[in-house]
């Protein structure tokens, strides 16, 4: 086993400002490195301090409270010093405390587990003046550097089973990644909504973590899992995505009505917390690979699709000027199907590359009339990166 690296330098630090009359928020799925990308912040901001309300010497805190805190930090630290507040979700009105560490003329940095929390208290009391950036457990590089790998193969066969949470790649206990899925259901998404009873949301959840990359539409996940209405599944889908458990992939349309009502599909933040929660007889490494594709592109392309036809064709991805199509490996078997849903795309978004990515395989052939490119996706990987 590799000995990690006692820090990696994340790369969505290098796109944060360390000096702005703006909120930066940090947002993203719990244990996935937003504290410790605050500290890297933080030190590179010196002077600063640092303030986390998982502390439970803050657990009471109120918001009568605050004056109390801001003239503790005025004799503390210096008026040019930034602070970083840690998981605010967990203090009540935060974003007041937020308004006005901005109205004295302080850099303020929040980090936060629940997108759709932040997103509405910073309406009310940060419009216009904040500016946010989503966290991910470690990209393929990150994990390289943290495990201390070369790029190759075998090290991507690793991250596909691995994924890229801190902690469980530093103790390699699945009992942690278990306890995380548990931790966003409880904490993140019941006691934030008042949800008493829990069987059919974790069902929900366990069951698109075990099948990403395929589409459902809400009624067929409601009727699959006994749900007792569509409401109910659309409102604990929208849960699961705020709470950054998974992430949406809606179909390609040329009309904002058919991507909207067209079935979804849905893809894990991480490929080791879906492997620890959905254990398969045998390794799917079509559907991690695609996993890891998506990972990749929604960070690049805010507006990547799907595209097919039921029962016809389906090309994974639309995103930017790419079609691409994802398998382990490209077959004498499998190679019609793939490049007839690879090619519908390409003629029906346009003039797009025909792209299909592989775990090991590298090649360049025409068919009707378009070049398509077939590379490995950990070289893709870094190449993007």
């Amino acid at each position: 086993m590799t000995t990690p690296a006692p820090e990696v330098a994340r790369a969505l630090g290098k796109k944060i400002p360390l000096s702005t009359s703006h909120a930066v928020v940090l947002t993203g799925i719990r244990r996935c490195g937003k504290s410790t990308l605050l500290a890297q912040i933080l030190n590179r901001a010196q002077p600063a301090a640092f303030i986390t309300f998982e502390d439970t010497r803050l657990f009471q805190l109120e918001v009568q409270d605050f004056s109390t805190l801001l003239s503790a930090l005025d004799e503390v630290c210096p008026a040019n010093a930034a602070v970083g507040l840690d998981e605010v979700q967990e203090l009540s009105e935060w974003q007041r405390l937020v308004r006005a560490l901005l109205d004295r003329g302080r850099t303020v940095y929040v980090t936060g587990s629940n997108a759709s929390l932040l997103g509405r208290e910073l309406g009310v009391r940060l419009s216009g003046r904040h500016l946010s950036f989503e966290v991910h457990p470690f990209s393929y590089s990150e994990y390289l550097d943290y495990t201390r790998q070369p790029v190759s193969e075998a090290s991507f066969r690793a991250y596909l089973d691995d994924g890229g949470f801190p902690e469980y790649l530093r103790e390699r206990n699945d009992h942690i990644l278990h306890e995380l899925v548990r931790d966003v259901i409880r904490r993140d998404i019941a006691s934030r909504y008042g949800l008493r009873e829990l069987r059919h949301l974790m069902n929900l959840a366990l069951f698109l973590l075990a099948n990403t990359g395929q589409a459902f539409s809400l009624q067929r996940l409601t009727k699959s899992l006994a749900v007792p209405t569509v409401g109910q599944t659309a409102r604990y889908v929208e849960y699961l995505q705020d709470a950054y458990l998974l992430m949406a992939l809606p179909k390609f349309g040329p009309a904002f009505r058919k991507r909207v009502v067209s079935p979804r599909k849905y893809y894990a933040v991480d490929n080791g917390l879906r492997r620890a929660n959905s254990p398969q007889a045998a390794p799917d490494v079509d559907h991690r690979l695609e996993n890891v594709v998506y990972l990749a592109l929604q960070e690049k392309h805010p507006d990547v699709t799907y595209a097919g036809e039921r029962d016809l064709w389906e090309c994974d991805f639309i995103a930017g000027d790419a079609a691409i199509q994802v398998c382990a490996e490209l077959t004498e078997s499998n190679k019609a199907h793939e490049l007839a849903g690879l090619l519908h795309a390409v003629q029906l978004c346009g003039s797009r590359r025909a792209m299909v990515l592989t775990l090991h395989q590298t090649d360049r052939f025409a068919v009707e009339g378009f070049n398509v490119h077939v590379v490995p996706v950990w070289r893709w990987l870094c190449e993007s990166e």
